[in-house]
């Protein structure tokens, strides 16, 4: 079913319900294996899992020992892809993560030619582990391959594997030795995650967890194939008109000097988000909506997703620093300030429609 046919009284295709049903079934097994491996953190394990059935890239920024490496690689484990970790120093080369040439030469006949040897870019799962601890040459190694899944040597292109996904880390209290990400780098990462401390229980499970010496086997939950079935399906799932306008009002008022700019916006904001985050909104709309069951996206999928979505993409000025004014405070402000509206063409049968399947889907 398209977006175009919302609201017309056609029910989705039997197939959409069957990848809806799948994707329910199987996030709630994947969350459940990820637990037992993972304790707590769970608004950030439903953030990446969204954002990966988007075809989406994350940063995830939390201090040291919050598990950041861990729940991805767990995660790359889960989902039975291809996993490789880049660790990013300050005298890490473009040529470490993309491959670079080497000459090889026939002993039968002398003659030398050039060999491309593939970096670790080359994987379904990229963890750039400390991101922001190598130089801008290098992270900028990484943008050919978050847009357009290829990665160019001596003139040639390289496809790189389906998924891909670039799931980065970085620790927000380092200053010596770290090079912030630039703007238009970050723009192509369709969350930034705040992974937050434990809660004093789920603490206490992490030490029984972890000082016991127990190996915990998992199972796979999805394969390649069925991601980027998901992930065509998560593009099929219909998104009315007003929740497209409301995702695009949300952007749109985080930009200065707008006539849809609240005042606050102009007093804290020194540049907004651009319309890569209204995409990123709606898309990160529908993944939540047919994680949730729902074959449609709300205004509350929009607001759901739009800390994640907009926090690295609204730069704050000196006026928001000295008042303590974050990027999060702006967007819960701008969710306050714009208002939602009801869409008269919605279907009542197909906006009460839920599918949720109780079946175990097999691998």
């Amino acid at each position: 079913m398209t977006a175009e046919r919302q609201g017309d009284g056609a029910e989705p295709a039997s197939g959409d319900v069957a990848a809806v049903e799948k994707l329910v079934s199987s996030y709630e097994r994947l969350r459940k294996q990820i637990a037992r491996v993972i304790v707590g953190q769970d608004s950030v394990v439903e953030q990446l899992l969204t954002a990966m059935f988007c075809n989406g890239h994350c940063i995830l920024e939390g201090v040291p020992g919050l598990a950041k490496t861990l729940l991805i690689s767990t995660l790359a484990r889960q989902l039975s892809l291809s996993f490789s970790r880049i660790q990013f120093t300050p005298d890490l080369m473009p040529s470490d993560i993309t491959g670079t040439e080497v000459i090889e030469e026939d002993r039968g006949t002398g003659s030398r030619s050039l060999r491309f040897v593939k970096g670790p870019i080359f994987a379904n799962v990229v963890l750039a582990d400390e991101i922001n601890r190598t130089p801008p040459k290098t992270q900028a190694a990484l943008l050919e391959a978050m847009q357009e899944n290829q990665v160019t040597a001596a003139g040639f292109p390289h496809k790189l594997p389906k998924p891909f996904f670039v799931l980065a880390t970085q620790n927000p209290i380092e200053q010596e030795g770290t090079y912030p990400l630039p703007e238009a780098q970050l723009d192509r990462f369709m969350f930034k995650i705040h992974v937050d401390y434990p809660s004093e229980e789920e603490e206490f499970q992490i030490l029984r967890m972890t000082t016991a010496g127990v190996e915990v086997e998992l199972e796979r939950t999805f394969n390649a194939r069925e991601i980027l079935d998901l992930q065509a399906a998560v593009r099929r799932v219909p998104c009315a008109d007003h929740v497209m306008r409301y995702a695009m009002r949300l952007t749109r008022a985080t930009r200065v000097n707008r006539g849809e700019t609240p005042e606050f916006v102009r007093d804290y904001v020194a540049w907004g988000a651009g319309p890569r985050a209204s995409q990123n909104l709606v898309l990160a709309g529908k993944a939540r909506a047919i994680l949730q069951g729902r074959f449609f996206v709300s205004t509350d999928d929009i607001k759901h997703v739009a800390f994640p979505v907009l926090r690295h993409r609204i730069l704050t000025n000196f006026n928001a620093e000295a008042d303590g004014i974050s990027s999060d405070e702006v967007i819960r402000r701008l969710i306050e300030a714009i208002p939602t509206e009801k869409s008269a063409s919605m279907d009542p049968a197909m906006a009460s429609r839920v599918f949720v399947s109780d079946r175990e889907v097999d691998e």
